[in-house]
């Protein structure tokens, strides 16, 4: 494999279709101002670099990028990527990741409205991510251990597994299919509307509104902290450990919970038969 290293680059498409090289310890920024730096690259490594030019990392494939900084001038850093692993680096840039497959995350620290959208076969382990409309229209990925802030999160996601996560974030999973949250605090306004199969399993809830117009919705083990108003026109099973403030016009399934606040069946527009347990008790 070749080296380059410690070396500056602003000339647009400076290490255009690199292959089989380490570049180390570099830096892409200066009075040139050129874009793609690494565009159609292969085969290499990434290592101490920093970054401050718009799209150096497009249609690479079997890249790694490790201990590297990428600016906010880094604008759209990585698209239409295959097969890479990103570990230990500082992304600021927005719309980091775009229409990529098979990207890995570890140990990485992002501020990136728009992130993530378009994508298959992301796995996040051990980051932290502030992000508007984070991971939009993604398919068949993982996150393990992910700190979240940012509102409009996993809009259209299908096949998505979330794990010991702490999620804040407003309007999540809003038309989500088949997701599965594990061991997570998810906290924001108006959670999962309109999804299909979305998952809760030994979750802890809270916010206004959550969980209205879902399909095939399931609470295992999970708590609701200031939950108003929920499940509108939802088909839910849901068991949920502690009071939710209120229930209202559930459509089908069952709910059980140690106290529900306020049960409201009224001004339903569609047919509402869903069962309601304070715990051992039916009220309905």
């Amino acid at each position: 494999m070749k080296l380059i290293e410690k070396q500056n680059f602003d000339q647009e498409r400076a290490l255009y279709h690199l292959e089989n090289t380490k570049v180390s310890r570099c830096t892409f920024a200066g009075p040139a101002d050129g874009e793609s730096a690494l565009k159609e690259s292969s085969n290499i490594i990434i290592c101490e670099c920093s970054f401050s030019l718009r799209y150096p990392i497009w249609h690479s494939k079997n890249f790694t990028l490790q201990n590297c900084r990428v600016d906010e001038l880094t604008r759209a850093p990585l698209w239409y990527c295959e097969n890479g692993k990103i570990t230990d680096c500082t992304i600021n840039g927005i719309k980091c990741l775009r229409e990529c497959n098979n990207i890995s995350f570890e140990r990485v620290t992002a501020s990136s409205p728009e992130f993530g959208w378009k994508c298959r076969n992301i796995s996040m382990t051990d980051c932290n991510i502030d992000s508007v409309y984070y991971m939009l229209e993604c398919e068949d990925s993982t996150l393990e251990n992910v700190t979240l802030n940012g509102k409009y999160s996993f809009q259209y996601t299908k096949n998505l597994t979330v794990e010991n996560s702490e999620l804040y974030t407003k309007d999540a999973f809003w038309h989500a299919n088949n997701v599965t949250v594990k061991n997570s605090i998810v906290s924001g306004e108006y959670l999962g509307w309109y999804s299909d199969g979305l998952t809760f399993i030994n979750c802890k809830i809270s916010g206004t509104q959550p969980l209205c117009y879902c399909k095939n919705l399931r609470l295992i083990n999970c708590t609701m902290d200031g939950a108003d108003l929920s499940f509108e026109y939802s088909d839910v099973t849901a068991d949920i450990n502690g009071k939710i403030l209120s229930v209202k016009n559930p459509r089908s399934g069952e709910i059980e919970a140690d106290e529900i606040g306020e049960i409201i069946l009224e001004n339903s527009v569609m047919e509402n038969n869903c069962r309601i347990n304070i715990k051992n008790t039916s009220l309905i």
